[in-house]
């Protein structure tokens, strides 16, 4: 059974919002015991899933949580906005697809440095994405 054992809320409308992001999720590494490998992982990714947010929906927010499931810690990371949504979710998580200005990494990328990731998406309502990173 998952336990939360530290969670904290930040929203996220600006640049600002993004360094706050960033420096919160490396508080929560640094407590979940996380090695310095696996903090500069979690770190980039929420990076750049709250740039994601700010670039394409305006606004949302990120759930920040020190987790612990049979004796093991993690950091999960659930970033929300109610922004435009993802119309085709597979093509968005394939590197260099990308309907703004950017690389077309982020997605694809934050996946790749994450243990678990999920994501889930409706045109109009939003977008939800999911992630942990265990202690290993």
């Amino acid at each position: 059974m998952t336990a939360t054992t530290r969670t904290e809320r930040l929203a996220i409308r600006s640049s600002e919002d993004v360094v706050k992001v960033r420096q919160q999720t490396r508080a929560f590494a640094v407590a979940a015991g996380l090695s310095l490998v696996d903090q500069t992982k979690i770190i980039t990714a929420a990076s750049e899933l709250a740039r994601n947010v700010v670039d394409y929906a305006g606004e949302g927010e990120v759930c920040m949580e020190v987790i612990e499931d049979a004796g093991r810690r993690a950091v999960r990371l659930t970033f929300e906005d109610r922004g435009p949504g993802i119309p085709d979710i597979e093509a968005a998580l394939k590197d260099g697809f990308t309907t703004g200005s950017g690389l077309g990494l982020g997605l694809g990328g934050a996946r790749r440095l994450a243990n678990e990731f999920s994501i889930e998406s409706k045109g109009g309502i939003g977008t939800k994405v999911t992630l942990v990173r265990w202690k290993l």
